[in-house]
């Protein structure tokens, strides 16, 4: 979509930094929620700024470190979501928030120096509702390490662009995105009953109406991987369940991609079973794939310390296996319930000046 067909939005000028609303779905983030905040009220720009953290029912100190956070600098404050639901937290923050440009960022992101200010830049260049970047992936000891490298590889997630960069482009969603507020209110906010994957709904209504998304790599989000093979493990078998909710709600979403951890776990079982059950030539499948995976972790893992390295094979089975068992296992009866919910785009209501 090019300048000429889009739709006005309000202007916004970069040069005279409007103010700007920091949003923070937060649940047991006591390791990272300081820092991540430290990220946001350090940044090189010089316009209003308030943080909002959206608080749920965290079982660490997550809760006692935003209030010090909150008794430190008056731009920060709190809001309840006592469901704990991503969306949920989200839509809380954005009204209890004021500012023309809105910023997601999730308790274990931290925004690089010249974040916001690049955004409001680029929202303003582009003319689109939400722009939003790479989700750089930086690891604090080696399991970390190598989930990281296997988040920013290829041969782990794939193309996509948020995960390993690429050029600035109108793109179909972004990684959490800075909005403006006017389109974020036409739109009635995040769809709550999307635990997951709800950036990508919420993308999908605004390009519907007729609004830009933007990709670009200037924009950068340091990300903190899962902490162990468990929480990975939970958190890829649940992307891969959403986004089966998505190719249901949107039949149109689907490409090989999402495809391909759901046939290399088929691929796998099958050759596991009938290897024990007929032939042990069938375990040549399961063996092709971990010779795969520890062949293509060689690239990824440069520059790592060797422990790093010796992680990054199962890191990426971890991510593929159960980012397939997600994907295969996903009931359409969670994808009825989603399909339900389903909010028209609303579009801007053209103007008696504009007619």
């Amino acid at each position: 979509m090019n300048a000429a067909s889009r739709p006005e939005n309000s202007a916004i000028d970069a040069s005279a930094h409007p103010a700007v609303s920091v949003i923070m779905p937060v649940l047991n983030e006591e390791r990272h929620l300081r820092n991540a905040v430290r990220h946001i009220l350090d940044q090189d720009y010089p316009g209003e700024l308030e943080v909002v953290i959206a608080l749920g029912p965290s079982k660490d100190r997550t809760d006692a470190i935003a209030a010090e956070l909150v008794a430190e600098d008056p731009r920060v404050h709190t809001v309840p979501n006592p469901t704990g639901r991503t969306p949920a937290a989200l839509n809380a923050a954005i009204k209890a928030s004021r500012h023309p440009v809105v910023v997601r960022v999730d308790g274990h992101g931290m925004l690089s120096p010249d974040y916001i200010a690049t955004a409001v830049r680029l929202l303003a260049e582009t003319g689109a509702a939400n722009v939003g970047g790479i989700m750089h992936a930086e690891g604090e000891n080696d399991w970390e390490r190598a989930v990281a490298a296997a988040m920013t590889s290829k041969i782990g997630v794939g193309n996509a662009a948020f995960h390993t960069g690429g050029a600035a482009a109108a793109a179909d969603t972004v990684y959490l995105g800075v909005f403006r507020r006017e389109v974020l209110e036409q739109q009635g906010g995040y769809n709550e009953e999307f635990i997951r994957a709800q950036d990508w709904e919420l993308n999908y209504r605004i390009r519907e109406a007729g609004h830009l998304i933007w990709f670009s790599p200037q924009l950068r989000v340091s990300y903190r991987p899962r902490p162990s093979v468990r929480t990975l493990a939970k958190q890829y078998k649940d992307y891969g369940r959403w986004r089966r909710v998505v190719t249901r709600y949107h039949r149109g979403s689907v490409n090989l991609r999402y495809l391909a951890a759901p046939a290399a776990l088929l691929a796998n079982a099958v050759g596991i079973v009938l290897g024990a059950a007929l032939t042990p030539w069938a375990l040549l499948v399961p063996a092709a794939y971990v010779a795969g995976i520890t062949v293509g972790s060689l690239p990824a893992g440069r520059g790592l310390p060797p422990g790093a390295r010796l992680r990054i094979p199962l890191a990426l089975a971890t991510m593929h296996m159960c980012w397939g068992y997600g994907f295969l296992t996903s009931p359409r009866s969670l994808a009825r319930k989603v399909i339900a919910s389903r909010r028209p785009a609303v579009k801007s209501t053209p103007t008696t000046a504009d007619a």
